[in-house]
């Protein structure tokens, strides 16, 4: 104020100009923001009205085959036209649609790309090939079959006059699966499956159902002669996903019965059944040798002919307790 009284009226006047011009820049400078935000605005609604017609069903099912780390291109010369996507950082993703048709997509699309993985099932835009959405795994629907929707209710006590056989299974599934921190201090490795042989009728499929509902795990249960099927590679395929289906739902007991109709021993044989038969026993095989030992998945089966099994499916690291 004391400043204000001081100045002379052409110093006033020319303060209060100066002051004019200011508010007049200010005022344009929030026109000028205002006009930006409204544009922004509209570009952002015309975007999510387009993402949003995008994302409409039906999408195209494709496979996740790889995905890629590529560094933008360098530019060639100076005013030259760049192609944003060579330019764009991130990875890329090569994916297989269900048209059997493979497609490179320098842009991954709405899918955040630390959550893919090779062989994940996606949906793609039917024109565009931009990734969508995740789809939750594949699995034959003759496998989903064999999963036992409800939780075995069956108890120790419904099984008579098998004390020792249910005290060998408690140890060799049960405790591994309930107190697994305790096997895992005391460096014991629990076996990864355990074979239950003897006449028709005795409780082996009862004892692994009571197993099951003790360890509060899925249930999945299959039988030999279903793993036998007429199509080359469909028997092991089906061993495969009861596998993935069992990591998934873990933890979780296969039971496999009749263990004897895809578990005999090898003999050369002219016949296709036999071979295939044969196939998907050595599936079999090699699921099992890729499971850790202190897993949540463990495999029960049941045979009434142990003594024509195969001495692979017996040894030590697949079947290792008999009862």
């Amino acid at each position: 104020d004391l400043e204000i009284s001081l100045m002379s009226n052409d110093e006033l006047m020319s303060r209060t100009r100066l002051l004019d011009s200011e508010v007049k820049i200010m005022k344009s400078e929030l026109m000028r923001i205002t006009h930006e935000y409204q544009t922004q605005s509209e570009k952002i609604r015309e975007n999510t009205e387009k993402i949003k017609v995008n994302k409409t069903l039906p999408y195209l099912v494709s496979n996740v085959i790889e995905l890629l780390d590529v560094d933008p291109q360098a530019e060639e010369e100076e005013g030259a036209l760049v192609d944003l996507d060579s330019q764009r950082k991130g990875k890329c993703a090569v994916v297989k649609t269900s048209t059997r048709q493979t497609y490179f997509l320098p842009v991954i699309g709405l899918v955040d790309e630390s959550k893919l993985k090779p062989g994940d099932l996606v949906g793609v835009n039917k024109d565009s090939y931009l990734i969508l959405d995740t789809l939750p795994a594949e699995y034959d629907a003759r496998v989903k079959a064999m999963e036992v929707d409800e939780r075995p209710t069956e108890q120790y006590s419904d099984i008579g006059g098998l004390d020792k056989q249910i005290q060998e299974l408690i140890e060799a599934v049960v405790l591994p699966m309930t107190h697994k921190e305790k096997f895992k201090n005391l460096g014991i490795h629990p076996p990864k499956g355990v074979l239950l042989y003897g006449p028709p009728g005795t409780g082996k499929t009862l004892l692994a159902r009571a197993c099951a509902a003790q360890t509060k795990s899925a249930f999945l249960k299959l039988a030999g002669p279903q793993l036998v099927q007429m199509f080359i590679g469909d028997g092991a395929k089906l061993v495969r996903d009861a596998f993935a289906l069992a990591k998934e739902k873990s933890p979780a007991i296969i039971f496999i019965d009749e263990l004897d109709a895809i578990g005999t021993k090898r003999f050369d044989s002219e016949k296709a059944g036999d071979r295939e038969v044969q196939r998907t026993m050595l599936e079999l095989l090699n699921q099992m040798d890729g499971f850790s030992s202190m897993g949540d998945v463990k495999v029960i089966a049941a045979t009434n002919r142990i003594d024509i099994l195969d001495p692979a499916l017996l040894r030590s690291g697949r079947f290792d307790r008999k009862i």
